[in-house]
């Protein structure tokens, strides 16, 4: 093996392009993954337009899931072998040949899943694990409104949560046709808020005990709004701005949680937590299928510049992936 490989560089002001870099070094922990795929994530084009650098340590490049072969290994790891097939949570080197992984971060691919299709999970499932279940401690039976549900982690969402046995699943999404796929996907009712008005519905029917929001702006407001009593409130992003003007008098009065989180920085003792209880509790429903990756489309590597214009402009449906040639 050489000590160079190709990866997907982002020079300021040019495209995208495929360059010879050199190939990671792999720590006592880690495993060397040679990359199959790689998911596409909108931090991606944060961190491309210069506002979310890697943490400490992280690879420069960017990539924050993949799934490929194991082709070496740290001297102290012991879970995994050479010739594993894994798919893996980054915090960055995902878009090239190789990368290195902490051993915690992995999960096996199941047989009913190509390399290509498991690099679509990783993100997406330990996002709504560790936003869902753990920080907003969702219970069976609670009602929940995912915003954005068709999205790569709103159609995660949407399966791990009529996996866990929620009540009512609201979601939103920006058209008819993205409202069929949520339904399809698991939502009870699926709000084009394009034409529809998602505070009243969810309102009218009853409220909800958990709230994902990846939109901010005047929806922190309309969320706190429907939130019901006890109910928590989740914010992973904010597409339509994170300063907003808020009346949180209901805050207070309906003994509310509003609360953000980041999965990139966390340690990776954290990650490995997370990992573990998506392998026991949700990857049995990956292997059998009752969860599945939603892949709006795959682009060969050289075609990166295209790929994130594409998730720039919005409209797809589920993950758009990279493709390594093997």
């Amino acid at each position: 093996m050489t000590d160079r490989m190709q990866a997907i560089v982002a020079n300021e002001g040019e495209p995208l392009k495929l360059a010879e870099v050199d190939r990671p070094e792999i720590g006592p922990h880690d495993v060397l993954v040679k990359v199959a795929a790689a998911g596409l994530n909108r931090a991606d084009l944060v961190q491309r337009a210069g506002k979310y650098p890697p943490p400490p340590g992280a690879s420069q490049i960017m990539g924050l899931e993949c799934a490929g072969t194991i082709v070496a290994l740290g001297e102290k790891v012991t879970h995994w072998k050479e010739g594993d097939r894994v798919c893996a949570l980054l915090a960055g080197g995902g878009y090239a040949e190789f990368c290195a992984v902490d051993e915690g971060s992995l999960l096996p691919v199941p047989e009913n899943l190509s390399l290509t299709e498991a690099a679509a999970l990783p993100e997406a499932m330990m996002t709504v694990y560790a936003n869902i279940f753990m920080r907003s401690a969702f219970k069976p039976g609670e009602n929940v409104l995912v915003h954005g549900g068709t999205s790569g982690i709103g159609s995660m969402a949407l399966q791990m949560l009529k996996e866990a046995g929620a009540g009512t699943v609201w979601t939103t999404a920006g058209s008819d046709g993205k409202c069929e796929a949520a339904r399809a996907l698991g939502a009870t009712r699926a709000i084009n808020y394009k034409t529809e008005d998602f505070e009243k519905i969810v309102k009218d029917g009853g409220g909800a005990d958990v709230i994902l929001d990846m939109v901010g702006g005047d929806y922190v407001q309309k969320n706190i709004s429907v939130a019901r009593v006890n109910g928590r409130i989740c914010n992973i992003a904010y597409l339509n701005g994170s300063k907003v003007e808020l009346d949180l008098i209901y805050l207070m009065m309906k003994r509310l949680i509003l609360t953000g989180t980041t999965l990139r920085a966390r340690t990776a003792e954290e990650k490995s937590d997370i990992r573990a209880a998506i392998e026991e509790q949700f990857w049995p429903h990956v292997a059998s299928g009752a969860i599945r990756p939603v892949i709006e489309k795959v682009y060969p590597a050289s075609e990166a510049e295209a790929a994130q214009a594409h998730m720039a402009e919005g409209g797809h449906i589920g993950k758009l992936l990279l493709e390594f040639a093997a």
